[in-house]
């Protein structure tokens, strides 16, 4: 121990301070050459929206990694120099317990998006269903969700809350389209003009992700026959692959002369008949 303007300093407690500075910075060096590496991985076979998920794990990481090494690194000085470290403990528990309470609800929110992140319930882009509301995911924070509608109306959802939700997009969608036709012509002759169409239009529509099907006759109606077409498309995408169809296949029928019935009203004019 020497005497510096009058004040009594241990050398030795001041080299173990600086001691347990440095080991703190190495822990923390090593933990952050681990985390930086292992995403740097992941980014490298991920899309944008999917390394940015990777990204903020990485920050969340780090940051607590840092904050609990410095903690643990204070408390070590502390005690060396005296300070009772576990009454310090008992009032830091005491105020996390109040302050826990006062923003449990946000703690909530954090450890949602924490799990809504990294078990990818749901990414950007995706569209999915909460409520009755159903939109793309524009924004996933730590504390909040965000929904777009396709009338542009945006849902801020709370991520404790994001418990019930339907997923449109983890699996492609199917396209339905039930077409009727006119008694008059043959099974035979209606399916072998759909499976030429079918064949011409293989290849040409990029949401299309499987083969085009002709599922048969679905109902006998009063006036007409109907079909029933499917294919498996793009996630959300069937609606417009079901306009491009109906289109395609108008046109297919009014080259081979198929008819597709369609509401006829029969008016009998008795008028100055006796």
């Amino acid at each position: 121990m020497v005497n510096i303007l009058g004040l009594n300093i241990n050398i030795k407690n001041i080299i173990i301070a600086f001691v347990y500075i440095l080991i703190g910075v190495i822990i923390y060096t090593i933990i952050s050459h681990f985390v930086n590496k292992a995403t740097v991985f992941r980014k490298k076979h991920l899309n944008k929206e999917q390394s940015q998920k990777v990204k903020t794990i990485q920050i969340i990481t780090l940051n607590i990694s840092k904050y609990l090494i410095s903690i643990f690194v204070l408390l070590a000085i502390l005690a060396l120099y005296g300070v009772n470290v576990k009454s310090i403990l008992a009032g830091l528990g005491i105020g996390t317990a109040i302050i826990g309470l006062a923003f449990q609800d946000l703690a909530k929110d954090i450890i949602a998006g924490i799990f809504i992140i990294t078990e990818g319930q749901y990414e950007v882009g995706d569209t999915i269903e909460i409520d009755g509301f159903m939109g793309e995911v524009i924004s996933v924070g730590l504390k909040t969700t965000k929904i777009k509608n396709f009338k542009g109306a945006v849902k801020i959802v709370s991520n404790r809350n994001m418990d019930k939700i339907i997923n449109y997009s983890m699996n492609n969608s199917l396209a339905v389209v039930d077409i009727g036709v006119s008694y008059d012509h043959s099974p035979k002759d209606v399916e072998a003009v759909l499976s030429k169409l079918f064949k011409k239009l293989s290849g040409t529509i990029k949401e299309v992700k499987g083969d085009y099907q002709i599922l048969g006759v679905e109902g006998l109606n009063d006036n007409c026959v109907t079909y029933r077409i499917a294919v498996e498309v793009e996630s959300m995408q069937q609606f417009t692959i079901e306009r491009k169809l109906k289109r395609e296949i108008k046109i297919a029928f009014d080259e081979a002369n198929i008819k597709i019935p369609y509401p006829q009203i029969e008016v009998h004019n008795n008028y100055g008949k006796k």
